[in-house]
């Protein structure tokens, strides 16, 4: 009699399949069962596969499913939370996409279709190379969200920056070079680029620009006088466009600037409530210089509770932060890449990390100046992957043993 049943669901937005196998291979249920993607199909799911393990007398269940966006985390907070299934001691493993597709390779020819998946996913969790996924602790989800959203929000600022800059060096071809403002996108520069043309700068009184200037600095410009003759002479030099084309410019311009100003102020939002969240976490990555409120929370919302990683090479397979191995032979492979798979936000946010802490330390600086130095191509972007692998051991120590941070090491609080 088996004593494990497996059920492997393949997740869309609408319909979910679901697969019944034992230990063994053998289906319990010879046809698919499907049900909605809802409150309602989840609870046909829990009847009909604790009917099933009545039947057959089953003393575990094991549910597998794949990391499919955001479509797992109903049904998987559901049935954990589900006080029915306590009985069978339910395991379950939410599976990443690409562990899935390796694993159907291995079948010949297996057509895609959402039965065959679910059958798979079944496959994959006996065979036990899996581990299984603990309920997600809605603390760290709820930072995750915030983080997550920040790192997609970013990306659209850049854009939105650098599609303003092809704008103003159209209307001003001059200023982007010549800019005499340290900030080209601060208050008193995005106040000359939408309120003048270069023609307006050059023939307008020296002393009324830089009235202009004082008013819209705040009066924290160190030299209000030789920004305006900065200013005058590039507008001089600058290109005139034609008055059609100008407006146009302009409206888009305007428009650009409306979206930076709408990003910037959501990403400010953002970065008051992650900290806010944060102060909730007992943790001192924020002791390392260079990492603030919004680097530590992107990492410590990805790894979560960092007793799931057994040592700090756990922590950078998670992250991606390993490279492929090529042997053959006598041969070793030298110049292998990174691996194309992990967690990307916490890489993403590891990288960040680790760009700004080799600016502020000097035992990463010194890391960093060396991989930088070794190879002629792809420098920076080379040594500032490897110095966020090096930050690795670090942080792992830090969140496990909660210590503080040192230019020599760590030391406890």
């Amino acid at each position: 009699m088996s004593s494990t049943l497996i059920v492997g669901i393949d997740i869309s937005s609408e319909l979910n399949a679901a697969s019944f196998i034992d230990e063994t291979g053998i289906r319990l249920v010879k046809k698919t069962f499907f049900f909605p993607n809802d409150l309602d199909g989840a609870q046909q799911l829990l009847d009909f596969t604790i009917s099933l393990a009545q039947q057959y007398n089953i003393s575990s269940i094991k549910f597998g499913m794949e990391a499919t966006s955001h479509y797992a985390w109903h049904l998987h907070t559901f049935l954990a939370s589900s006080p029915e299934l306590a009985p069978f001691n339910p395991l379950f493993y939410v599976i990443n996409p690409s562990i899935i597709k390796s694993f159907k390779g291995a079948y010949i020819h297996l057509p895609k279709t959402d039965s065959i998946d679910a059958a798979v996913i079944a496959e994959c969790v006996r065979f036990g190379q899996v581990k299984p996924t603990p309920l997600p602790d809605l603390r760290y989800a709820a930072l995750q969200k915030l983080t997550r959203m920040r790192y997609h929000i970013v990306p659209s600022l850049v854009r939105e920056k650098n599609r303003a800059l092809n704008l103003i060096s159209f209307k001003f071809s001059t200023y982007p070079s010549e800019c005499p403002f340290s900030d080209i996108f601060g208050k008193a520069s995005l106040a000359i680029i939408e309120n003048f043309t270069p023609d307006d700068i050059a023939s307008m009184p020296l002393d009324d620009l830089i009235d202009f200037i004082v008013k819209n600095g705040n009066n924290r410009l160190s030299d209000p006088t030789q920004i305006a003759k900065t200013l005058k002479a590039a507008a001089n030099r600058a290109y005139r466009l034609h008055h059609d084309l100008a407006e146009a410019n302009d409206l888009a311009l305007s428009m650009t600037l409306e979206n930076i100003r709408f990003l910037e102020s959501q990403l400010k939002k953002l970065d008051g409530e992650i900290s806010r969240q944060l102060k909730a976490f007992s943790q001192t990555l924020t002791s390392i210089p260079g990492i603030g409120d919004v680097l530590a929370a992107g990492i410590i919302a990805e790894i979560g509770d960092i007793k799931r990683f057994n040592n700090e090479a756990a922590v950078a397979k998670y992250a991606g932060l390993i490279w492929n191995k090529y042997q053959s032979g006598n041969f070793n492979a030298q110049d292998t890449s990174l691996v194309k798979c992990g967690d990307q936000y916490l890489r993403y946010y590891l990288v960040e990390a680790a760009n700004c802490v080799r600016v502020h330390t000097v035992r990463f600086k010194e890391y960093y100046n060396k991989k930088y130095r070794e190879v002629p191509k792809h420098q920076h972007k080379r040594a500032l992957v490897l110095t966020a692998r090096r930050l690795i051991p670090l942080i792992f120590a830090m969140l496990s043993k909660g210590q503080i941070y040192q230019e020599r090491g760590v030391a406890s609080i």
